[in-house]
């Protein structure tokens, strides 16, 4: 039996669409589970985008397509990844959410399984509370959240600086966003989306 796994990021520089390509990753592992990587509408104007060098960055996924509100209500689980803005997530994904009252009205996300991963700037950027803020909206929609368990080895790496919560996958770009998600990173970012469409499956069922 197929199940669908939806992974819905907004990336400005890039770090989050590469720990959406690994969460993608781990989904896909799972017998079954039919992965689709959907990006949501970007908000700042080309003159805002290209001051801020995003433009360029955003050229290595430009060729993910945009998702509507109503095409989440064909997913068994969805993924949503963003990056912090001052510990909550971007304007971009909390604009998107605000168009889903719709299918709040029909319950269409309810029993669904819902997770997030993200990114921050620094190691204590709100690596944990745009997570746990973003989980509220995932609660009002009736969605069955999950996180990463300590199953997950990686989350108790001490040898190095790493994102990681049992919350959900994390990165840290770096204050001037030089840093690339790590393999630990990238690691617990695929056990997450694993463990999701594992859920879903099993619901599924």
């Amino acid at each position: 039996m197929s199940v669908k796994v939806y992974v819905v990021f907004y990336s400005t520089y890039g770090h989050v669409y590469k720990m959406a390509e690994a969460v993608a990753a781990g989904a896909k592992e799972v017998p079954g589970a039919e992965v689709k990587l959907f990006q949501v509408p970007e908000l700042m104007p080309d003159a805002a985008l290209e001051k801020s060098g995003a433009k360029a960055a955003r050229q290595a996924f430009a060729h993910v397509p945009v998702i509507q509100p109503d095409q989440l209500a064909q997913a068994d689980a969805i993924l949503f990844g963003t990056p912090t803005r001052f510990g909550n997530m971007s304007a971009q994904m909390r604009n998107f959410l605000d168009q889903t009252g719709g299918l709040w009205m029909k319950g269409a996300l309810v029993g669904k399984v819902g997770s997030v991963f993200i990114s921050t700037a620094t190691q204590h950027g709100g690596q944990e509370t745009t997570i746990t803020s973003f989980h509220t909206t995932l609660f009002h929609h009736g969605m069955i959240v999950a996180g990463v368990p300590y199953a997950e080895p990686r989350l108790l790496n001490m040898q190095e600086i790493s994102g990681g919560t049992p919350y959900g996958a994390s990165t840290i770009a770096g204050g001037d966003g030089s840093r690339s998600p790590s393999e630990n990173e990238l690691a617990i970012a695929r056990f997450q989306g694993r463990h999701v469409a594992q859920i879903a499956s099993k619901l599924r069922a």
